[in-house]
């Protein structure tokens, strides 16, 4: 691969990685009630989720969900059954983990385990079945006619989970710079809320 072929290629995977989607929203709303450091670990979720949604696009299982649509409707009502139940889930626990997000972004109360945020993350990355279209679209204009090229395929691979993982960071980053705003009063709450009703209208969109 020449590097003008992967400049181009970084370009398109920075501006789908900073594209706001159900990563970005969880990445923000998690720094918000868990603050920056624990959210670290729902991007190394969806970092990883995005590697195996990669893998899943270049095998037979992503030509698989292209050419069948009860397959490709499947896991489309299971990614927005997913995002719903996160919503429900942050509407409820809106306020409950406020006091965990502080202006330098210590965190100094937990309700979730690092295991349960990674997986979060992971889940979210891993259930997003426009994903594996977008890689089954993209990858192969990158990739030699006719053939699997695993050096090129791990080094495109590598790049887009790159740029992900630096995405997030940045809206992480971002948040907790923006989350003493909220901490006083019902600010918090109410941000909470706003984002779950965000995970359920993209649970919806989704599904349409």
């Amino acid at each position: 691969m020449t590097f003008a072929l992967w400049l181009t290629f970084l370009c398109l995977a920075l501006a789908a990685s900073f594209s706001p989607g159900p990563g970005v929203l969880l990445a923000i709303s998690t720094t918000m009630a868990l603050g920056a450091r624990r959210t670290v670990y729902s991007s190394v979720g969806n970092a990883v989720g995005v590697f195996l949604v990669s893998c899943v696009a270049v095998s037979g299982v992503g030509l698989m969900v292209q050419r069948s649509p009860l397959a490709f409707s499947v896991l489309k009502l299971a990614g927005a059954a997913y995002l719903a139940w996160l919503g429900v889930k942050q509407w409820r626990g809106a306020g409950k983990g406020a006091q965990a997000a502080v202006p330098n972004g210590q965190a100094v109360a937990h309700t979730d385990s690092r295991y349960a945020v990674f997986r979060r993350g992971l889940l979210v990355a891993s259930s997003n079945p426009k994903a594996i279209l977008f890689f089954s679209a993209v990858f192969p204009q990158f990739m030699p006619p006719g053939e699997l090229d695993a050096h090129r395929f791990l080094l495109l691979s590598l790049t887009f989970v790159g740029c992900t993982f630096v995405s997030h960071l940045s809206y992480v980053l971002l948040a907790a710079s923006a989350g003493a705003r909220f901490l006083t009063g019902g600010g918090m709450v109410r941000l909470q809320r706003g984002t779950a009703l965000l995970f359920i209208a993209l649970a919806f969109a989704l599904a349409r």
